[in-house]
């Protein structure tokens, strides 16, 4: 997961998928943090991507390596409405600052479950890691 996490921070941005009925939505995001042991993202709650994931939690996540290579990542996003999670979140990603109070009443993080993510390259073999 922290392999995961480190890629995606390096990058910036990642551009994450969700279901809009039969329709698939992408959009970038670049928020990411680890809290007690689960990666997080970030969004807003007035967001269509937020109705979306609550509606159809499996995601997709994308993103290319300053290196060449690439990451998939698929899983299931989970809603935590702890404030302290938001707060966390905020705390590792100021830039949410300008956006976001955990406080706020739109500020919604979710967690990643059963991930697997691969990382590709055209010169080596693909490295899988499940969280």
């Amino acid at each position: 997961m922290k392999k995961v996490y480190e890629y995606l921070k390096n990058c910036g941005t990642f551009y994450l998928a969700t279901m809009d009925g039969d329709q698939p939505r992408v959009r970038p995001f670049g928020a990411v943090a680890i809290f007690e042991d689960k990666f997080y993202i970030q969004t807003g709650n007035v967001k269509k991507v937020f109705a979306q994931m609550t509606k159809n939690p499996k995601i997709g996540i994308c993103a290319m390596g300053k290196d060449g290579s690439w990451i998939r990542v698929a899983a299931t996003a989970i809603q935590d409405d702890r404030l302290e999670a938001r707060q966390h979140m905020i705390n590792e990603n100021p830039s949410l600052k300008s956006r976001y109070a955990a406080d706020d009443g739109n500020c919604e993080v979710l967690y990643l479950k059963n991930a697997t993510a691969t990382i590709t390259s055209f010169t080596s073999e693909p490295k899988i890691i499940n969280f």
